[in-house]
């Protein structure tokens, strides 16, 4: 346990879940450059603290919706389907202005400024224009309320974890286009107090998501969805284990910059802004096919070619796991993930389609429950 960064006042049964655990001696010549960073190994204790976040990332997520995302949501949409029957009412009221004056008869029309439009024709009826919800579109506007809040907090996560990624891999001599170089000096431990933080958390983000996504409703890519993050949770367990740590940075890295966009396309969908939400689908299209196709099939490909870097040798007092065995059990989960993804590109490739041919982009992955 690592008491010594706990608040004195801590019982000691609770410090593993506030700290990372297995705190270690500083390598003396360690091959990343993270200044000033204190160690530490791996061990079943650091599923308390992915407890913690977990716990941390439900409590955030609500927060974010409720308080913040949802309210956000309803004045904005509300205000603007007001303002869209307003302007009906009122070019109904100029209609029929201008087909009384063609036939002769007087009219009077009143805008109140209170959501309440009448008219007065010359043979004295009166027609009254309001902005009142109706049923129908009260559950169509919560229903996407919801879902620009799910996916506003998909927009946050994802924009704070990416960027906690590229901390990390600034500090790693690792390349993007030659991923090969994760390997060299394998095992890298101890870990780095940022590598070991990043890594946790993300881990406990996709057992999170695990929960979130089988109490929402279901959606049509249900089982896709279930099945990637099962295979990345177990990626992630068993690389943290077996100290791979390097290239599942690397491949979390990847993984995270196409989920700050489609959510933030989203959410622009939801509030109407249909021109930037095309636009910022493309953009998502092509940050997926670098990172999810081109850069993640180099990361397979590196896995697959590591044990020519550094001779296999199953050493488990040393940290050392490198067997073929092994190697080959990585690379198919990592094909999985890629088979799925293949999957869902085509998905958005013909979304990318209905875009070019002006019919706007519509998700078709999860947007709609079955």
């Amino acid at each position: 346990m690592n008491t010594d960064q706990a608040p004195g006042w801590l019982p000691s049964f609770l410090v593993p879940f506030v700290t990372l655990s297995y705190p270690a001696a500083r390598p003396a010549v360690p091959d990343d450059s993270f200044p000033d960073t204190n160690y530490y190994g791996s061990g079943v204790l650091d599923g308390c603290l992915m407890i913690t976040f977990i716990i941390v990332a439900a409590v955030l997520r609500d927060v974010a919706r409720l308080w913040i995302l949802e309210p956000f949501a309803t004045w904005k949409l509300t205000r603007d389907l007001r303002s869209r029957k307003r302007a009906n009412a009122r070019r109904v009221q100029q209609k029929e202005k201008a087909d009384d004056a063609a036939n002769g008869n007087g009219h009077v029309s009143h805008d109140h400024g209170n959501g309440h439009a009448t008219h007065t024709n010359g043979n004295g009826h009166v027609a009254v224009a309001d902005d009142h919800i109706s049923k129908k579109e009260a559950r169509k506007l919560h229903k996407s309320v919801l879902r620009f809040a799910e996916q506003g907090w998909s927009f946050i996560y994802y924009s704070f974890v990416w960027s906690l990624g590229l901390y990390v891999h600034r500090h790693l001599p690792t390349r993007l286009l030659d991923p090969i170089d994760v390997w060299p000096n394998y095992p890298h431990i101890p870990l780095a107090g940022p590598i070991k933080f990043y890594y946790l958390l993300e881990t406990s983000f996709y057992a999170h998501q695990i929960l979130v996504i089988n109490a929402e409703a279901r959606r049509k890519d249900h089982w896709q969805m279930m099945t990637h993050h099962v295979i990345t949770v177990c990626l992630m367990v068993t690389s943290y284990f077996y100290n791979y740590t390097r290239i599942g940075c690397l491949i979390m890295f990847l993984m995270d910059w196409c989920d700050i966009w489609l959510p933030l396309a989203k959410m622009l969908r939801y509030m109407a802004f249909s021109t930037l939400c095309d636009i910022l689908f493309v953009w998502f299209m092509v940050s997926w096919a670098i990172t999810r196709h081109w850069l993640f099939v180099l990361a397979i490909i590196a896995t697959w070619n590591a044990e020519h870097v550094i001779p296999p040798l199953w050493d488990p007092e040393h940290g050392r796991y490198m067997t073929t065995g092994v190697l080959r059990g990585f690379c198919s989960m990592l094909i999985s993930l890629e088979i799925l993804q293949a999957m869902w590109f085509y998905m958005i490739c013909r979304i990318a389609y209905r875009v070019a041919t002006g019919q706007g982009a519509e998700d078709e992955r999860s947007d709609d429950e079955e």
